[in-house]
């Protein structure tokens, strides 16, 4: 029997439909799906990104790729995200540095952090640990805080460079506690590291993840964690809260963010695919290997975190004094 139009054009939208698969029902192109990291292969920010691109491909049905731009301190990647078409298809996976620091830090950045960018989800935060030599007298921040303050300008800590998270946290702690120390910047983290377990510089904020192995070796002494709880895996060590510095709160995050203009639908139903690709148990590791913990937001929430976020890191470069060209 012949088929009549009316159920051939019928079949012919339901093939279309099965071919595009959940993605084009929740709103988005069926279309791959292109994750952008403003940081080369390897680091944490891109091993988030491809534990949580191999969890999207399964809940979208379709391939999602990570694109590594790195550069600038993540400046390039997010000027790829920016210019890139606001459909849902792009998507930057952002850090604390690229989106809060960066734009008091540069004076000319091609980029604005809330007009040109639409906010998917904040997925992960963590804290820094402060850490000391372990021959450093000062046990806790209230001892180091009394240490310091009987010491004007002569108590160095380390850090990985001029402007970064570990650099800034710092000079937060030094405003909050009234202490005015020495900086001494390093080219990363790693030679930092090493010259604290040496005893060269007394002290350091640096992540959790990069210091714990030495804090379980006897090569570093914890003094605080950044953040307002304590970290499950140092259960013992103090928050700086805890010690004095009331509301004192510095964590390091990643989250996910689309080019400004990208329709509402799209948004969400990229919030929800990343809520439900956060249950995988690789993300889930990955997210606990960097001393990090899940932290899922919605983007509205998102947004006025980014916006805090800004104005706290945009004090914290001007107190320090520094700025790239």
């Amino acid at each position: 029997m012949p088929i009549l139009p009316s159920r051939r054009h019928a079949m012919a939208a339901l093939a279309g439909l099965a071919f595009a698969g959940p993605a084009l029902a929740q709103g988005l192109p069926a279309k791959p799906l292109r994750i952008v990291v403003g940081y080369p292969a390897g680091q944490t920010v891109d091993i988030v990104a491809r534990n949580f691109a191999a969890a999207l491909t399964k809940e979208l049905g379709q391939p999602v790729i990570v694109d590594n731009r790195p550069g600038a301190n993540g400046s390039l990647g997010a000027q790829e995200v920016k210019r890139s078409a606001p459909d849902g298809t792009t998507i930057l996976l952002g850090t604390l540095g690229q989106m809060t620091i960066n734009p008091t830090l540069y004076k000319k950045l091609p980029y604005d952090t809330l007009k040109d960018f639409a906010p998917i989800a904040q997925v992960s935060t963590g804290a820094l640990l402060l850490v000391a030599t372990p021959s450093f007298g000062p046990n806790n921040l209230k001892e180091l805080i009394a240490y310091a303050k009987q010491r004007p300008g002569k108590v160095d800590f380390a850090s990985g460079g001029n402007g970064i998270t570990a650099h800034l946290a710092m000079v937060v702690l030094e405003r909050q506690a009234g202490l005015q120390l020495n900086h001494i910047p390093y080219k990363g983290s790693p030679a930092a590291v090493n010259d604290v377990m040496a005893g060269q510089v007394p002290i350091m904020f640096d992540a959790v993840a990069s210091t714990l192995p030495q804090v379980k070796g006897g090569k570093l002494k914890p003094l605080a964690i950044s953040s307002l709880k304590r970290n499950p895996q140092l259960p013992d060590v103090p928050t700086a809260d805890e010690q004095g510095l009331k509301g004192f709160d510095i964590s390091s995050w990643v989250g996910f963010l689309a080019p400004a203009g990208t329709p509402p639908a799209a948004v969400n139903a990229l919030h929800a695919a990343i809520q439900r690709a956060s249950a995988s148990p690789e993300v889930q590791e990955t997210i606990r290997a960097t001393g990090s913990e899940l932290a899922i937001t919605a983007p509205a929430d998102f947004g006025r975190f980014l916006a805090s976020e800004i104005r706290k890191w945009g004090q914290a470069v001007n107190d320090a004094g520094v700025q790239v060209d």
